[in-house]
This record gives C-alpha cells, structure tokens and sequence, in this order.
C-alpha cells in the first residue's frame, strides 16, 4: 500500500481554509516487483510534470515566492472583524498562498516519488514540508480571530457578502463549530510549529520500508530468485504453489522481526503524536479528535466495527470455500489468503492500453459526462504507470494542484490487480475533475470517507462487466473469486485494521505502555477472532501477526475505516447505478461534484445512504453472499 497526502502537515483548520487535499490509494495490494518488463512505450505512459513547472529552476522560484507571501499573512491580523469586504481579502490571500503551496508542494513530492534513492529529491521534499508548516504557522491566529469577531458578526457578513459565502461561508461555520478546541493565538501557534515534528515517524516508516529494510531474497520453485521488498511479497504471496507462499510470508516476516522494536517505536511516536493534540485540543481522545473534522458520528465507526462482527460468518463461509478450492487439507493458514481461488488455465494479462480500453468499456452505466473526463486523462501524460528501481511502491492519485489537474502513481504488471487498480486510481482522478469543475478551489477538497466509494465502485463495475464478459466458466469464476476477495480486503481486513487503530491508541490513553511486542500481540488476537481460529477456519502462525508494521496508513491516525466505509457504501451506489439507471447515477455524480462543500456524512444521506446505520454493510455481506451463491451453483453444474 501506498498513499501520499499533505493534510498530515496542517492542523484540521488550516485545511479548511486552503483546500482539503486529494490523494488516496488503493487498499490492496500495493505494487509488483521493480523487475516487472517495461514496455517498448514506456516513455509515453510516465507523466509530465511541466505541467505543474517547465524547470526545477521555476519551481524553485515558486517556492521561494510562495515562502515569502506566507511570511506576509500576519499583516492581516486584526482585519478580520473590520468588515466582510476586510475578511475576505484576508482569507482570499492566504488561500491564494495555500494554492501555489499546493503546487509547490506536489511537484516535490511527485518528482522525488520517481526515484527514491536521489537525495536531491529528498531535501525538496523537506523544504516543502518546512514551508507548510511555516504556513500553518503564520496562520494560527486565524481561527482565534473569527472566534473574536463571533458567531453573529461573522453570520452577518457571511450574508452581506455574496463572494465570502460562496467560497468561505462553509469555512467559516465550521471554524465557529470547533470554537471548543481551538486555541489562543500562542496555543495555536506551538501546535503549528509542531507539525514538522509530528510527522516524522510517518517519514520514518516510508524511508525504512521503501529504501532502507535489507529485505531477504528467495528462490521460489519455478527457480525465480526474488527480492521480497514490499512490491515482490505483495505479488509473490498470491502465488499458486503453496510451499512458495509459505516460504515468501516467512523470509518477508522473518526480515520485520528484526525490525520490530524499531516499527513499534516508530508507531507508538505517531499514536503519542496523535494523543498529544487530541489532549491538547480537549477532545475526549484520539478517535473524537481524527472524526471532527468531517464532523462524523462516532456512532459510524462503532456501528461499522459492530456489523463487520456480525458478518464474520459470511467472511468464514468465504474462507471455508477458499479451503475447499485450493485443496488445503485441513484449516487454513494465513498465508493462503492472497492465492487466486481460480487459477484461469491463460490467466489474463492486461497492458496499460487494454486496461484503458477497458475501464472505459465498464464503466458506462456512469455516464457520457464521466466517461468524457475519463478519456481527456488517459489522451494526456498524467499517469507514471510501470514499475521500476527507485520508483515509490504502490499507488495513488494526487489530485491536489486545483489548476492544473490530478497526478496518477502506478505500478503497473499487465495483471488483473493492475487493470483494477487502473479503475481505482482513476475513479479518484475523475472525483477531482468533477469537484474542481463543480467548487471553487476552498470547496473542493474532498473528505476520504466519500473519496474511496468513487474507486471502490469503479473497481465493482468493473468486477461486474468482466464476469457478464467472460470468455468461458473459468475466466467467470476467475474473476467472481477476485471480486469476492476485494471485499475481504476493502471492508474485513480494513475494519481489522481499524480496530487496531483503535486499540492502540486506547492503550496510551489507559496508560499502558505500547511496544512493537505489544502491537503484536493486540494484532494477533484481531487476527485469530477474524480468521476464525477459535472455529476451525484458519491458524495463525504469531510470526505473520507483525504485518502491523508494515502497513503505511496507520500512520494516518483512523484513515483505514473509510476503506471499508466506502466498500459498504460503493455497493449500494453502484447497484443503484446498475438497476435505477439515471436518477442513481445522478444522485452519485452530484455526490462527486459536492466536493468539500458539506460534511461526508450528510453528502452521503443525501445520495440516499445512512452510514451510521446497518443498512450498507448488511448489504455489502448480501452481495458477497450472492456472489458465493453464484460461484457455488457453477461449481456444482461444472459436475
């Protein structure tokens, strides 16, 4: 897994007023080997980024720009309660800082993403860093000041003045909602010098697990020798042949474990990170803290940890039938979970171009308009595609730079994981196309919770054309089994994951202490009670119980539950889509188009969805369900 953002760099305020940012991944596997083939046109599928700057000389003249406007901001301080017109012209100069940062900011971050292992790079990376905490800092009164001003003032001038409610109305509100956790003006800005320091551990855990790990490499039976960093396991556990699986999750593990301590400790700085301005901000803890600024119910997080319990028989069916199909005498193991249920006798392969084609082909029930974005971004170099040494792992969209348009990092094998990740990336990609048009630049920065369900149902229609369009019974049961499997990563392994989140961060605010050895073992009893191993279904090796450590979105604190969220709430859209035709696909892409104009929540009640209650992921255990159903009734007439 891999994923990119800048909101760790910037307090929840800060955020609102400049943009949210745009950039996800996709939550399964995260990228082939570096060794993967290039094709002969390698070069047309990596991206442009002159289109953000035509030379590191002009980036670093809009960054030295950028950084001396920033230092300008506080000359605004007092404006604000003066008038409407004195308001906006404060807030509008620091959005405008925020844009080009922004700018600024991913051009760094998408240029040292090409290659690693360039120091250059590196150091560019950092200095934006710097730069956005400088902002942070240089703004911190902002918040404190409208709270002066007050609630009725800062109403009235919201309705005296057209241009400050279009673009800052929402900011405003929210900013008056958080008046019980925010800060004096020196409060605020200490935490805002803080920012460099609270993301360290995140930098940490990316420069040990892309770079710096000596991962192990192994001869699998077939005679290929692989080097299992992150890419080659994520490929190589899927692999047919048992003994191969076993021997790559037990070099892959073998290597985190003597890097355990170092994971823990790393974790542990982030969850204290998260603790320390939860506590300082006077949140209840940590999960009331991260859920603010979406204003999301708690009762969604609970309520989603509650249905995925109450749908583990439908999980331990699943894993009963993958036993039955991979012929496993006896429970399974953890590392049978990643092998294909089908092996397809001509697996298909997929290159960049056919997975294009067919994306697009798949994903008509969205529309002439959807389909119009879609094509203008694949005519155009704003994809690095393939896999190579140095290159960053995984993949994500970056769909931050509101002027330009979004950035999108591959790791492409020509294989199934890669079409589908193709439909992921992309569904983010025309999420930001569709908000940017639709919002203005404050507005269209998009909450995650909604930004996952518009790649997740890319991922599902394509799931569904690719069944309906299956050459033979076993390219249909092929692709049925990858269908069946992406739910048992997008929404079980993601609510596993979330309860984690959460159990780690409760045992800080109990006062217990927290090692990597105690992650472990917290990990391992999530994993035993999901799995079924009370019930027969699957035995957990300890060993693999380090796979916490490894996992980059924990170092987004309560990040990984809007996976399974938006799995839950894909479903729903997207059968809509499939059986009401117009009127569904038009309640999503106004849900798309809203962009950051309103809370995630309410976005999505008003496209017909309550994700506090159970409705969406007992739907979600149906069509899982249903597509057992459908792999159980071909399997039967196959005999």
């Amino acid at each position: 897994m891999s994923s990119r953002s800048v909101s760790l760099l910037v307090t929840a305020v800060v955020a609102a007023v400049f943009g949210s940012l745009a950039a996800s991944a996709a939550p399964a596997p995260a990228a082939p080997p570096a060794t993967a083939p290039q094709p002969a046109n390698a070069a047309a599928v990596t991206w442009d980024l002159s289109d953000l700057y035509p030379t590191l000389d002009a980036w670093t003249a809009a960054y030295a720009h950028t950084k001396a406007a920033a230092e300008k901001l506080p000359a605004y301080r007092g404006t604000l309660g003066g008038s409407a017109e004195a308001m906006l012209k404060a807030l509008d100069a620091m959005s405008g800082v925020r844009r080009e940062l922004m700018r600024v900011y991913s051009y760094a971050y998408l240029i040292a993403d090409e290659d690693l292992r360039i120091a250059a790079n590196q150091e560019r990376r950092q200095q934006v860093q710097a730069l956005a905490t400088l902002l942070d800092e240089r703004t911190a009164w902002v918040s404190p000041e409208i709270l002066a001003v007050g609630a009725e003032r800062t109403r009235a001038f919201i309705g005296a003045n057209r241009e400050l409610a279009r673009r800052f109305g929402f900011f405003l509100e929210n900013t008056l909602r958080a008046a019980p956790h925010t800060l004096g003006p020196e409060a605020e800005d200490v935490l805002a010098a803080a920012g460099n320091v609270l993301q360290q551990p995140a930098i940490l855990h990316r420069q040990l697990d892309n770079a710096e790990l000596p991962y192990p490499t192994v001869t699998l039976s077939d005679g290929t020798q692989a080097r299992l960093d992150t890419a080659a396991y994520e490929k190589y556990r899927q692999s047919a042949n048992r003994a191969d699986r076993k021997l790559v999750f037990d070099a892959f593990w073998g290597a985190w474990k003597n890097f355990e301590a170092t994971a823990g400790s790393m974790l542990a700085t982030e969850v204290m990170g998260d603790e320390f301005t939860a506590k300082t901000r006077k949140y209840g803890g940590a999960l009331e803290a991260a859920l603010f600024g979406d204003n999301m119910p708690i009762g969604v997080y609970r309520t989603l940890v509650t249905e995925a319990h109450a749908a583990l028989p439908a999980l331990h069916r699943y894993l009963h039938l993958r036993q039955r199909l991979l012929g496993v005498p006896g429970a399974l193991e953890y590392y049978d979970n990643y092998a294909p249920l089908f092996e397809s006798r001509a697996e298909p392969h997929f290159s960049v171009e056919e997975s294009k084609r067919i994306t697009l082909e798949a994903l008509r029930p969205l529309g002439e308009d959807y389909l119009g974005l879609l094509r203008r971004g694949f005519a155009a170099r704003w994809m690095d595609a393939y896999p190579r040494q140095g290159k960053a792992s995984g993949a994500y969209m970056d769909g931050e730079v509101y002027d330009v348009h979004p950035y999108l990092l591959l790791n492409h094998n020509d294989d199934y994981y890669s079409l589908s990740t193709v439909a992921h990336e992309w569904g983010h990609a025309v999420h930001t196309l569709l908000a940017n048009r639709a919002q203005p630049f404050e507005k269209a920065g998009y909450s995650t919770f909604i930004a996952e369900s518009a790649s997740i149902g890319n991922e599902m229609l394509l799931n569904d054309y690719l069944v309906a369009h299956a050459r033979n019974r076993d390219e249909k049961l092929y692709y049925l089994g990858r269908g069946l499997e992406s739910m048992r990563t997008g929404f079980f392994r993601q609510v596993q994951f979330a309860e984690f989140e959460l159990a780690i961060h409760e045992e800080l605010e109990q006062g217990r202490a927290l090692s990597g050895a105690r992650m472990t073992e917290l990990y391992c009893g999530l994993m035993r009670q999901y799995y079924g191993e009370a019930e027969g279904v699957m035995k957990i090796d300890p060993a693999y119980c380090l796979e916490w450590a490894y996992v980059p979105h924990f170092y987004r604190d309560f990040y990984v539950y809007q996976y399974a969220t938006s799995t839950a709430g894909a479903a729903l859209l997207t059968d809509a889509i499939v059986t009401q035709g117009g009127s569904a696909r038009e309640r999503f892409l106004t849900l798309l188009s809203a962009g950051g104009s309103d809370y995630p929540y309410e976005l999505y009640k008003r496209a017909g969805i309550d994700m506090a209650t159970a409705a969406p992921y007992r739907a979600l255990a149906a069509r899982m369900n249903r597509i057992m159903d459908e792999i159980e009734a071909e399997l039967d007439r196959k005999h």
